[in-house]
């Protein structure tokens, strides 16, 4: 089997940040496919809904045995200063579960998490601002091994 189209926008984003200094805008179509695998989507699934989505679609990034999935994620580019402390928050409550995942600068999953929309509107609707150790506190979908 070859190389995965995943692997190959990770590799063209990595020599482009080699080159350029800074890595192009591919974390959120590299996380909402990854969430989307960590759930237990298959990929032909993914694929086909997909089809009829938008890049700005609002609510929510996928759907998984009828539960609407947001996804948000982070990853740090390496540089000096750089280490991720804050983490996006949801704009909207439209959506089942929230996952969020942690990406190291090679786009290698290091964590994710998932939130229940109830949990997270309780958790986080009057703050501000967000950190990875408040994603912490939901369920994890994976831990680095």
């Amino acid at each position: 089997m070859g190389i995965s189209l995943r692997d190959k926008l990770v590799s063209v984003a990595l020599e482009w940040q080699s080159k350029f200094g800074i890595a192009p805008h591919i974390t959120a179509a590299i996380a909402e496919y990854d969430a989307a695998m960590l759930v237990q989507c298959s990929e032909n699934e993914y694929c086909q809904q997909m089809q009829t989505r938008t890049a700005v679609g609002k609510g929510y990034d996928f759907i998984f045995k009828g539960d609407r999935y947001q996804v948000k994620a982070n990853r740090p580019s390496g540089k000096p200063g750089s280490p991720v402390t804050l983490v996006p928050k949801a704009k909207n409550y439209e959506w089942d579960y929230l996952i969020w995942v942690l990406y190291d600068t090679n786009y290698r999953i290091q964590e994710a998490w998932v939130w229940p929309v109830s949990a997270y509107k309780l958790a986080f609707e009057n703050r501000s601002r967000l950190s990875p150790s408040d994603m912490r506190q939901g369920k994890s979908l994976y831990a680095k091994k």
